[in-house]
């Protein structure tokens, strides 16, 4: 069997009702096919939609054939005991020009029992927005099923949606259960659970191109909602240069920052998953023994589990997300 090196990966483009067209001209993806491109899938194990491997000898191949053949080397021997056959993390780019609907992610217990899927519990990473770009995220203010129902029938949900201003560099953890909405102007990272469920509770009264509105799944977010007030939406952390700054840490990912103007070197040896480097800004060498790979802005790049020893080398700047598991 030949040696696992680091993998790349064709992207997969989404077409959505509020895309725009900066997935085309900031991360450099001319050759998108879409007129409005809403998503960018740049790593992905989920059914129908896995991304195919771009590089070396084991170009054309699906990541969860990967998954099957290499096991543990790939992903880890506790990711692979737990997880089996599906790689379970999905990276993807959104680029928002208009509101996304107000929605919710059922947890791993409910999307299983209705879906055989795990949950969705995600974060974003903001690479661009207007001066006025916002989210919603979470309530703001405490209320109870009733209240709740009582604002979908009026149409006034979001007189108790908790909007937050956005700026490049914002981090937040969205853990399912949590409602949300993405608005218009913004570019994100996001890093998720291998999960495509989504239960949209209100979509803007929105009209799609053959004049029906977008199915709305008001009974089934019911259950998952988390009507929970947190005094802080936002995810801190402090700026540094050239060191490993931790962003997120959650039973589903870990996901670090790293800001580099000079080499830095990485040892694995401790950690018993794969590593996702996803290029944020700028653009970087990978190399892992005599294996070498550049990495540029939007892309994602695989490291296997037994990869343990690697050098990032950025080219002048580069900003990346370090994204694993530590079951």
């Amino acid at each position: 069997m030949y040696t696992l090196n680091p993998l790349k990966f064709k992207p997969i483009f989404k077409d959505k009702i509020w895309g725009g067209q900066r997935i085309k001209t900031v991360l450099n993806k001319n050759f998108s096919p879409l007129p409005n491109c809403g998503e960018v899938w740049v790593l992905s194990g989920v059914d129908d939609n896995q991304t195919e491997i771009s590089n070396g000898f084991l170009a054309g191949n699906d990541l969860n054939e990967l998954v099957e053949v290499y096991m543990g080397d790939l992903v880890g021997d506790k990711v692979y005991r737990k997880f089996g056959n599906e790689f379970p993390i999905l990276i993807k780019f959104i680029d928002a020009n208009d509101w996304l609907s107000i929605q919710v992610h059922p947890g791993d217990e409910l999307a299983m029992k209705r879906h055989g899927s795990l949950g969705k519990t995600e974060m974003w990473y903001i690479l661009d927005a207007n001066d006025d770009s916002q989210i919603i995220c979470g309530f703001s203010k405490k209320i109870d099923k009733n209240e709740y129902q009582e604002h979908l029938d009026h149409k006034t949900l979001k007189n108790v949606m908790n909007f937050e201003n956005v700026k490049k560099g914002d981090v937040f953890y969205m853990p399912a259960g949590r409602v949300h909405a993405l608005g218009p102007g913004i570019l994100l990272a996001e890093i998720q659970q291998t999960s495509d469920v989504t239960y949209r509770i209100y979509d803007w009264d929105r009209i799609d191109a053959s004049g029906m509105m977008r199915e709305l799944h008001i009974e089934e977010a019911l259950d998952a909602i988390d009507f929970e007030v947190q005094e802080d939406y936002h995810s801190h952390y402090i700026k540094k240069k050239n060191e490993t700054v931790n962003l997120v840490e959650s039973p589903y990912f870990t996901t670090n920052l790293i800001d580099l103007d000079q080499s830095m070197q990485k040892d694995y040896s401790e950690l018993d998953s794969f590593v996702i480097f996803i290029c944020i800004e700028g653009e970087f060498m990978l190399s892992a023994g005599e294996h070498s790979e550049m990495v540029g802005l939007g892309e994602a790049i695989l490291l296997p589990a037994l990869l343990k020893e690697v050098q990032l080398h950025p080219n002048r700047n580069a900003k990346i997300l370090e994204v694993y598991m530590v079951l």
